[in-house]
């Protein structure tokens, strides 16, 4: 178990530090209890991506995510506990084309599904999780270790359900969000993600949502999740509120070529190529 904190430069530099505290207005709370809107990329038809044309858009603060983990600066931290992850298949609800990506929501009113230990001093319920990826196979994570990119990388948000009595609330606090980070590599089939996979058609436009249920996220985390690099970061899409503990998975997991594959994809009234992961 690694931390990371000054030793690591985040990809975002302050610009506008002025705009950060402005998040904290109730104008900024996302409409929905989990929404984070997953973004492939910041440009679509080579133009900025509607998403990043909010005034808060532009990154500031200190904290800014994501990073490029340098390992040889990492510094390993003993006092770091082992980190305890309850997943409750039966909280899973449905999955939501938010027009950007695809979100897998689950029930977040009980502690059926948690996530504490580790560097979290709280416990916090997992909301959704969602995937990053790219043009190609090449790059597409967020986060990069010693400059190396990934096909893709995974996000299961938590939040801190210990202070807060809301998503909308723990958003825009310092400690409000925990999100565990996987990286995915092309390999064999992973036959607990092939459900998803197999639902996916069904929100193949923008708004559109299904019911999917009994799907234990804990297939999507590698075997040792006790290896991991940890920092205090933001969110990567708008508004990149600062509030985000990091746990990102030193161990990637494999999913095959055909489930990452790349489909045209209706988004609303306008077709757009989302280019990777799991549209099959």
């Amino acid at each position: 178990m690694v931390t990371l904190s000054a030793i690591v430069a985040p990809l975002g530099r302050q610009i506008h530090r002025h705009l950060v505290k402005h998040v904290r207005s109730p104008r900024w709370i996302p409409s929905r209890a989990c929404n984070l809107s997953a973004c492939s990329s910041k440009l679509a038809f080579s133009q900025v991506h509607p998403m990043w044309q909010e005034p808060l858009a532009i990154p500031g603060g200190d904290r800014q995510s994501p990073i490029d983990i340098v390992v040889r600066k990492s510094v390993f931290d003993p006092q770091l506990r082992p980190l305890k992850v309850q997943y409750d298949p039966r909280t899973c609800q449905q999955i939501w084309n938010n027009g950007y990506s695809f979100l897998v929501e689950y029930d977040d009113t009980t502690d059926k599904s948690t996530v504490k230990g580790g560097p979290l001093e709280d416990q916090f319920r997992l909301c959704q999780f969602h995937f990053h990826w790219g043009e190609n196979n090449a790059w597409g994570s967020e986060h990069s270790i010693d400059r190396r990119l990934f096909p893709a990388e995974l996000h299961l948000v938590h939040w801190n359900s210990d202070k807060y009595s809301l998503f909308e609330e723990a958003v825009i606090e310092e400690n409000g969000l925990a999100v565990i980070a996987v990286f995915l590599k092309i390999g064999k089939r992973h036959e607990g993600l092939q459900k998803l996979v197999d639902a996916l058609p069904a929100v193949r436009h923008k708004d559109s949502l299904v019911e999917f249920t009994k799907f234990d996220p804990a297939c999507l985390l590698p075997e040792n999740i006790d290896d991991y690099w940890t920092y205090a970061g933001s969110l990567t899409t708008p508004p990149l509120t600062e509030a985000v503990t990091w746990i990102v998975m030193k161990r990637h997991i494999e999913v095959s070529h055909d489930q990452v594959g790349r489909r045209l994809i209706c988004l609303g009234n306008a077709r757009q190529e989302i280019k990777g992961i799991f549209f099959p």
